[in-house]
């Protein structure tokens, strides 16, 4: 069973988890005393504009201090929906954009409702042909979408200030609002330029100083290992635990990895994004380590309701019902009730969206229900439940521990017809499946104050093949060079070179602890001495399938610049010589290694020489492409 430790600081702190989801969105918080045990709490508590602070033009008067927040899966969250006026200034933010009076406002007013603004962050390569960006409601005029993320985690922020200082009292808050860590989880597939935007948001927000000391309390998590640390308090290592029917398969000693270990993996079934994370899970003492590469779909249940609100829009075509303003209002009544608890393809669901008085038999409507099969229900979840069963067997395949549990988390969690085709798949399988009987949308959140507090992954496997775009000196021995023979050029030092070599620095699939260095050396020719001052090097990322690249040119489609390592090089620079070329002329040459932690939740780089005979290393900045 998982012991969580005292905390052994020297003053006390506070832990801030933000879990920003597509459709919704909590806060979870720790108070760290030292001597104390931590104990994980939420932020059930979300105030609206007026107590906040926040711009009072066209103030709504008499609204709740509360307004009525959004219980889904036991515990309490509140839509990631914000209202912008026309000068595209917040007006109302979660639940309070629901409530009637502030509708009734933003129609008289002209606001624009965002919702699903999340997905304007999402990485280019996770574009598929099921959505695109003119899929997704346009950001309102001069705002980008890390100035809405900024608006958004603002407002968690407040509220959060607020209820701490509420409930534990205003003498504590002021002990600990210099002393936050904030913890900003993101899914699967959100790579360097995500985390990027999330660390600029968190500065623009306010939430800390956009300084290395500032961005050093800022600490990015993936959405799939919060829910494992959320999975590992409620159930993995619970007490209940050996009632669980969660065994070593037969044979063990036959198969691969350590036998003392089982694979589990974790299913975070969000709004936007499905995330599979899959480790080997040793219990006695509490250990993990990811076994296979996490896996991200862009198949979350916002997908479900957009293939609703089709399906319903194709059936009233040429009804009454079929205005965009009713459309929508069935639709929001769809994703709220019936995806959730239709069970069953055989049997007729129903949305109640009117009054006994709405009836248009030819459209199946009848006492202000449109009436749908409930195969064309259940048809509406089997992209999302195909992608996931292909990304499992993804991790299935590459996984080195056999894998034999399953944990379904999330806000989609809660759908019956999802979790009923997950059941059917795996329990053939000998898979089991398991889902917690509440708080599933408090995971990520809970889970994401647990990983700052208890850190129990071990190591993390490369979701890719990184490498650099290098040269390699011409050989006429070799075929691969001679069918590139129209590309050979002659660098600095005379000597004929072929362009468009990978060097790979870290396979896909490598599993890497946290504190594990991959270096690879670079020979830089400059022609002048002030060009070494600084050194700029292009990791560059490998999404195809070979085992082992070897050249870019081969498939281009396929390889993409993740991020630039900047390392300033002044200082070996003052130390070199001149060298001769052929010709005479004269260059220079920095034999430098680059050094990369991917073992991290995020990328980490330095730059090292060799000194007078000593090994000299600085650290490098990670830059990044705002366009990936």
């Amino acid at each position: 069973m998982l012991t969580r430790q005292p905390y052994r600081g020297l003053t006390r702190r506070l832990v801030l988890a933000f879990d920003v989801g597509t459709t919704y969105s909590g806060v979870s918080y720790a108070i760290l005393d030292p001597g104390d045990v931590p104990k994980i709490l939420g932020v059930t508590r979300y105030l609206d504009r007026h107590f906040l602070g926040m711009p009072q033009a066209g103030l709504i008067q008499g609204i709740e201090r509360y307004p009525a927040q959004e219980h889904v899966g036991g515990d309490c969250k509140i839509p990631s929906i914000i209202y912008y006026d026309q000068t595209s200034r917040p007006h109302a933010f979660g639940a309070e954009a629901l409530q009637e009076h502030v509708i009734e406002q933003a129609e008289e007013e002209q606001w624009i409702k965002l919702e699903w603004w999340k997905l304007h962050l999402r990485p280019r390569y996770l574009d598929a042909a099921h959505i695109a960006d003119d899929d997704i409601q346009p950001l309102p005029a001069g705002k980008s979408a890390i100035e809405v993320l900024a608006d958004f985690m603002r407002y968690l922020y407040q509220c959060s200030r607020k209820y701490i200082e509420e409930s534990h009292g205003t003498a504590l808050w002021k002990s600990i609002e210099q002393n936050i860590e904030f913890v900003l989880t993101h899914p699967n597939g959100w790579e360097g330029p995500q985390q990027k935007q999330i660390r600029g948001a968190a500065a623009l927000a306010g939430l800390i100083p956009n300084t290395q000391d500032g961005q050093s309390r800022v600490h990015l998590l993936t959405e799939g290992e919060a829910s494992l640390h959320f999975c590992v308090m409620k159930i993995l290592a619970s007490e209940s635990l050996s009632r669980t029917p969660i065994v070593a398969p037969d044979h063990l000693e036959q198969e691969d990895g350590d036998p003392g270990s089982q694979g589990v993996v974790i299913i975070d079934a969000g709004g936007g994004t499905v995330d599979l994370s899959a480790y080997s899970m040793q219990l006695s003492p509490t250990s993990f380590e990811e076994i296979a590469p996490a896996e991200c779909r862009l198949q979350g249940a916002v997908l479900v309701t957009r293939r609703a609100h089709a399906l319903i829009k194709k059936k009233l075509a040429g009804s009454k019902y079929g205005n965009p303003e009713i459309l929508r209002q069935i639709t929001d009544i769809f994703d709220k009730t019936t995806k959730l608890r239709v069970r069953n393809a055989e049997d007729p669901q129903y949305i109640k969206f009117g009054t006994v008085r709405d009836k248009d038999p030819q459209y199946d409507i009848r006492s202000g229900q449109l009436k749908l099969t409930g195969r064309s229900v259940t048809e509406l979840f089997e992209p999302s439940v195909k992608e996931i069963i292909d990304a499992f067997e993804k991790q299935q395949l590459a996984a080195s521990t056999p894998i034999k549990s399953v944990f379904l988390v999330g806000g989609f969690a809660a759908s019956e017809w999802l979790f009923a085709s997950l059941q059917k798949y795996f329990a053939p399988r000998g898979i089991e499946i398991c889902r917690p009987d509440s708080h599933v949308n408090k995971a990520v959140a809970d889970g994401a104050v647990s990983y700052h507090i208890d850190n129990i992954v071990s190591s993390r496997v490369a979701k890719l093949t990184y490498g650099t775009e290098c040269s390699v000196p011409y050989d006429s021995s070799d075929p691969e060079h001679r069918a590139r023979q129209k590309k050979v050029y002659r660098g600095p030092s005379g000597i004929l070179a072929v362009p468009n070599s990978f060097g790979s620095i870290l396979s896909r699939g490598t599993r890497v602890s946290a504190e594990q260095t991959f270096e690879e050396d670079f020979v830089v020719r400059r022609s002048t001495i002030q060009s070494c001052a600084s050194v700029d090097v292009d990791i560059t990322a490998y999404r195809g399938s070979l085992a082992k690249p070897d050249w870019m040119d081969t498939e281009p489609e396929n390889f993409t610049t993740l991020c630039t390592i900047h390392a300033d090089t002044s200082r070996l620079a003052r130390k070199l010589s001149p060298k001769r070329s052929k010709d005479g002329s004269a260059y220079y040459v920095i034999d430098i290694k680059v050094i990369l932690l991917f073992g991290l939740t995020e990328l980490k780089a330095q730059v090292g020489w060799v000194e007078d005979g000593n090994q000299v290393r600085t650290p490098a900045t990670v830059v990044y492409d705002d366009d990936q």
